[in-house]
């Protein structure tokens, strides 16, 4: 039977083959990617009728079927044109830049050659300069037969990877196919679970998958979309996280499934920040400055082919393999990214609004599947991911140390910046119909000069500059889809800075093409109740599907009581801190342990602590401290031991009321004094209102129901922090615990509802 050759796209092939030289990351503003359409058709355009554009071009080479689009030919001069559209001065476009469009011109200029059977072919590399509308044309001219050797010599360099790619996907799929559960038997509740998450896969649908805590989730999860990946044709599994902790939750459990020292192996990959990858972050990011950048593209081959031999690249051993080749970790990993199996990072890596692996999900044509964990986080980190700010201080101390050029363009933002304001006097906070476009205009045109200034200076240093440049240019992206999902407003600070920012609130319609792009999606957490409200804010597809897993523990671990004589309002606090820390005591010396006390912000935890501390000076007290530092968070989980006493004073809500794991004696019990409740004020009070006209747009039955806004903005999403909380009490069959709800508003109906249904709440 004769083999199917390996497809591969003329960018990918050179992309893989032809870069050489030195990593450049200097930065040049480049064209948009409507710029960059529009430079293609002004160049098309001065070409006169005959010019034929986007040519479909394929060619069988070896054991590669390479296809592409060449982007024009002149037959009355017989030349083949690879267009590329760039700003300023473009003597110092980056040489691995430059070999890399050389490589795509003769590509197409081959395959043209061998469609039209013609002899020779000028190669023309034009560069349109999108600022200043003028062509810069590098030409030569090949024989058919030179630009036939240099095609074949670039697709003889991919076969060999192709086909050791090729080896890899089969042995691994014929891995996963009979992939064993890595433990004898399944935790209560667990095997239910798996078998949900593979028919999600299996059926290429959406799944929220609700379940507690302690019953295995990650392994669980992990192992039934591996076992779906052979059947489906998946080939990504992207597990995305809210918190660095779980990572390494991931990591273990895919080592765990698939050991990394059996063969065959599935390559993981973890992404991180640039920043924290970066071995050298006092230097810039090219040849000239960074050793690591130096001869990058020239050392990357080898690293590459030592990182496909490995099945962990994690980041210490991205880290240890870039090293030994010398060349940067983050670009190492970057580059890896295309050619592993499973790919732990980030919900920005999928989600953001330029979002690395989205792109490539799309340009690559992969069928992923995903798995979120801690799923309840995503709304609030996907709202942050399509919002907006720019505040005064910063605008006005740019205009300030600008250089010369750009102080006009600055000037005609800041006035429009005051006008806006004058018509706004001594309002601390309030909502906007729209983003003033007087303002957005003056602040195009200075993003535009700044984008010219950077590519006639593009040595010019600058940080804080280019930082304000960057939000500008995200503040105008995100302008483009403001909708009835977000809010534009003004507030000023106690100092007196006042910030607009274009508000998202329902990210869910940013969402639909990630949601669409998938495969499949399993959003897993402890806490998605009422199930409607994250579907509704996210914009889950119809069709996803909704499984409430049982949880492992039974009632009678856990007594969950309300403290209905204690009211945690704010106009109450001080009026029940007496009751509160009584009741806490109390508790504290009928069974000495760990114990955590969750408040709703730092001046409320600080002063129940104080109160505490007054009023029983024996028992060991420790607070959650703001802005604490790794080692620091450390060193306050450190003093949960099995043999240590105490209360843990910290904030819902925070580092310490979900991701963490005490088992045993090591936590026994919970106070919580909140509902979990957003902040009464102006801000929030404008966000559920819009989220209400967004659902009474978008959805006709929220008609019925004019409390909906104050459940999707206060109420959900508090139980929810709540219920993370308290789930940081019982983590094994064998533990045993108490949590107090502290607030006589727990004790309401509607609240009960939200509340795990293996809880026996007593009144």
């Amino acid at each position: 039977m004769p083999q199917v050759p390996h497809r591969v796209a003329v960018r990918t092939l050179c992309g893989f083959t032809a870069r050489a030289g030195d990593l450049d990351l200097r930065f040049t503003p480049s064209p948009t990617a409507l710029q960059g359409m529009e430079g293609h058709a002004e160049v098309a355009s001065r070409r006169g009728a005959h010019y034929q554009r986007e040519i479909s071009l394929g060619a069988l080479q070896g054991g590669l079927d390479v296809r592409g689009r060449a982007d024009g030919y002149d037959p009355q001069i017989n030349r083949l044109e690879e267009i590329k559209t760039h700003r300023g001065d473009l003597s110092r476009l980056p040489e691995n830049h430059r070999a890399l469009h050389w490589a795509q011109a003769k590509v197409y200029a081959a395959m043209m050659c061998e469609k039209l059977a013609l002899p020779e072919m000028q190669v023309a590399l034009v560069y349109f300069d999108v600022g200043r509308s003028t062509e810069t044309v590098l030409c030569e001219r090949h024989s058919a037969a030179d630009l036939a050797r240099f095609f074949a010599g670039l697709c003889a360099n991919y076969l060999a990877w192709a086909q050791q790619e090729a080896q890899h996907r089969s042995a691994r799929d014929a891995m996963l196919a009979g992939l064993r559960f890595p433990h004898p038997e399944f935790r209560p509740g667990q095997r239910r679970l798996a078998e949900s998450v593979y028919k999600a896969n299996t059926s290429g649908r959406c799944l929220m998958l609700q379940a507690p805590t302690g019953i295995g989730k990650t392994v669980g999860t992990v192992f039934a979309s591996l076992k779906a990946m052979p059947g489906e044709q998946i080939d990504k599994l992207f597990y995305l996280t809210a918190k660095t902790p779980g990572r390494q939750l991931a990591l273990d459990a895919v080592a765990q499934i698939s050991p990394r020292d059996q063969t065959p192996f599935l390559r993981t990959i973890e992404l991180v920040a640039r920043d924290k990858a970066c071995e050298y972050p006092e230097l810039a990011c090219h040849g000239d400055s960074c050793p690591l950048a130096k001869g990058f593209y020239d050392r990357l081959p080898a690293a590459r082919q030592a990182a496909a031999e490995v099945a962990d690249l994690s980041k210490p051993k991205l880290r240890q393999l870039a090293l030994e080749h010398q060349i940067c970790p983050y670009y190492l990993g970057q580059e890896m990214l295309r050619w592993s199996d499973v790919v732990v990072g980030d919900y920005n890596h999928y989600f953001d609004s330029s979002a690395m692996l989205h792109g490539l999900t799309q340009s690559e044509v992969w069928r992923v599947s995903l798995l979120l964990d801690e799923a309840h986080n995503l709304l609030d980190r996907a709202r942050l991911m399509y919002t907006a700010a720019l505040s005064a201080s910063a605008l006005f101390a740019r205009s300030k140390s600008a250089p010369k050029e750009l102080r006009s363009a600055f000037g005609r933002v800041c006035r429009q910046w005051q006008s806006m304001v004058n018509r706004a006097p001594g309002v601390p906070y309030q909502t906007l119909d729209t983003p003033p476009d007087g303002l957005l205009n003056a602040l195009q045109k200075l993003c535009t000069e700044i984008g010219e200034f950077y590519a006639a200076t593009p040595t010019h240093v600058d940080s804080r500059l280019q930082s304000f440049y960057f939000d500008a240019l995200h503040f105008l992206r995100v302008n483009e889809s403001f909708g009835t999902h977000s809010l534009v407003d003004l507030q000023e600070a106690d100092g007196g800075n006042v910030t607009l920012s274009i508000r998202n609130v329902v990210p869910g319609p940013h969402l639909q093409a990630r949601w669409s792009d998938a495969h499949s999606a399993t959003l897993f957490s402890a806490t998605l109740t009422p199930h409607s409200f994250v579907s509704s804010m996210l914009c889950l597809p119809d069709s996803t599907a909704w499984v409430d897993v049982e949880s492992a523990f039974s009632a009678d671990q856990l007594q969950v009581s309300v403290a209905r004589q204690i009211s945690s309002r704010f106009r109450d606090r001080e009026g029940s801190l007496a009751a509160m820390v009584d009741l806490m005591a109390k508790q504290y010396l009928a069974r000495s342990g760990n114990y955590l006390a969750f408040f709703s912000s730092f001046d409320y935890m600080q002063m129940a602590a104080r109160a505490f501390v007054q009023a029983h000076p024996g028992i060991p007290v420790w607070q959650q401290s703001r802005s604490m530092s790794e080692a620091e968070r450390e060193a306050f989980l450190a003093k949960f031991t099995p043999a240590s006493q105490g209360i843990a004073f910290a904030v819902l809500g925070g580092a310490f009321a979900e991701g963490i794991d005490l088992p045993g004696a090591r936590l026994i019990g919970a106070f919580i004094a909140t509902l979990g409740f957003a902040q009464f004020n102006a801000k929030n009070e404008a966000i559920k209102a819009r989220v209400q006209k967004h659902l009474l747009a978008t959805e006709p039955e929220a008609a019925s129901n004019p409390r909906l806004g104050h459940h999707y903005t206060y109420l959900y999403p508090g139980i929810q922090k709540v219920t993370q909380a308290a789930g940081r009490v019982i983590r094994t069959p064998s533990d045993q615990g108490c949590v107090y709800l502290m607030d006589d508003r727990f004790a309401r109906d509607d609240v009960l509802a939200l509340l795990p249904k293996w809880w026996q709440v007593r009144l």
